[in-house]
């Protein structure tokens, strides 16, 4: 249906809960629902003489359907969780879940006029719209903390507008225990899993990317980082329209990046070289990490063969001692001395010291089929997905013994999300990269950089 549809955007405007009862009144709805589609499936399941658990009374297709709708409906924190789960979990999740979590990646209901209305006056004052020469009201993208508006300035300045949804940073703390709680009744983790400090730290990260000050403060920093070097562009910060709670910053175009899926071999592999450049400074050379790898924040332009970087509300710093045990990681890795990768793995929490004890052989198996795979002749082509269902195929084991799981370094959690997102990309553009090369050449950086602080 096209978007310009009235009827299109009335089915697309829902209004965000914005007050904690509000919010809460969404979640018994949701839990409601859930209890009653698990007393229907039960009961279908008992009169064909079946005995179901209660993971699959919980985890069925319809009750998935009204999660996603739900969490979709709140947005906020309860749904930015609902996009990692889905795309961070992988094999962990039933795919019938897996599958309908995967639509929040890209479906959000907007703000109604009204609603827009009355956070920019909350933000801007009564008279908000004098200050644009036009301000465009359906919004050019909806994502699960704001939406964004295309804005005109008097001086023909055209600016990107990203505007929180009421209600967002105040819910933080009781939506993230809420869908805890879900996740819990699902029994998609062992009760012996402490995910105290992981949702601990998930609502303060949650709360730094609910400050867009923070986040404007975090892209003119990027900004003078990138400084000189073309293949990257950072909008620029509008600060006088910004608050904590509406960013304004210059509108760029760009294609969305995996629309390069259809492009030349040499323009896919030049805009993944790119990236995987900018994560390896990120880790070793600029000490802060964008750790959301959501494909939405980058776009690319093809007449200056340009990465345009977007959303920096989850910038946080990557401390020295995590930093530390990836340069080791890798060092092993690029030595291709495996037993050390096991090692190094283990001790820095990459694997659980249990699991690996337990599940030594399979744990072998799976480095030896990524260092094979990161060895052939040429740059690594991600589109090559052969090592894949030798990886699942080990690591099913691991995944079956509950027992040993473990909640890995919370800062390598959100380090490596933004190294497996980055790799997820580059398999969907099918790129070719010289991996081995580009981390050689940032540890070398790194070690050199270091030696002249030391001097």
């Amino acid at each position: 249906m096209n978007d310009d549809d009235p009827s299109s955007r009335r089915e697309r405007d829902r209004a965000v809960p914005s007050g904690r009862l509000a919010r809460l009144g969404t979640f018994g709805r949701l839990a409601g629902g859930v209890a009653g589609g698990m007393i229907a499936e039960g009961a279908r399941r008992l009169a064909v003489g079946e005995r179901p658990r209660l993971g699959e009374l919980v985890l069925t297709p319809a009750n998935a359907a009204r999660v996603a709708d739900r969490l979709s409906h709140l947005r906020g924190a309860a749904m930015k969780l609902g996009q990692m789960i889905s795309m961070d979990a992988g094999d962990l999740l039933p795919p019938e879940l897996s599958t309908i979590l995967a639509r929040l990646r890209n479906q959000a209901y907007r703000m109604p006029p009204q609603q827009l209305d009355g956070v920019l006056k909350a933000e801007w004052g009564g008279d908000w719209r004098r200050r644009f020469a036009r301000f465009e009201a359906s919004p050019i993208a909806a994502a699960s903390i704001g939406q964004v508006h295309r804005a005109t300035m008097p001086d023909g300045r055209v600016l990107a507008v990203k505007v929180q949804y009421p209600g967002v940073a105040e819910s933080i703390d009781a939506d993230v225990d809420n869908v805890a709680t879900l996740l819990r009744i699902s029994n998609l983790l062992p009760p012996s899993l402490n995910l105290a400090p992981l949702l601990a730290e998930a609502k303060r990260q949650l709360a730094d990317e609910a400050d867009y000050l923070r986040e404007g403060e975090q892209m003119r920093r990027y900004a003078d980082r990138l400084a000189g070097d073309r293949r990257y562009v950072v909008p620029a910060l509008e600060d006088a329209l910004t608050t904590r709670r509406v960013l304004a910053m210059e509108f760029v175009e760009g294609r969305p990046i995996e629309a390069l899926a259809d492009d030349e071999q040499a323009t896919r592999d030049g805009a993944m070289t790119a990236l995987v450049s900018l994560v390896l400074r990120e880790l070793f050379a600029f000490g802060v990490m964008q750790t959301d790898p959501n494909f939405a924040n980058y776009r690319w332009q093809p007449e200056a063969n340009r990465l345009v970087l977007l959303d920096f509300g989850a910038a946080r710093t990557v401390p020295s001692e995590t930093a530390e045990a990836y340069r080791r990681l890798i060092e092993a890795g690029l030595a291709r001395n495996l037993d050390n990768v096991r090692d190094i793995a283990i001790e820095t929490g990459f694997v659980g010291a249990q699991a690996a004890a337990r599940h030594r052989p399979a744990v072998d198996r799976m480095i030896a089929a990524i260092d094979a795979a990161m060895n052939r002749p040429g740059p690594f082509d991600f589109g090559d997905r052969a090592f894949v269902p030798v990886i699942r195929a080990e690591a099913r084991g691991l995944i079956e013994d509950r027992a040993t799981w473990h909640v890995p370094d919370i800062e390598t959690l959100f380090v490596q999300r933004k190294v497996s997102g980055t790799a997820l990309l580059a398999a969907r553009l099918k790129a070719r990269v010289d991996v081995r090369g580009l981390a050689a050449e940032a540890i070398d950086r790194g070690e050199r950089d270091a030696e002249r602080g030391r001097a």
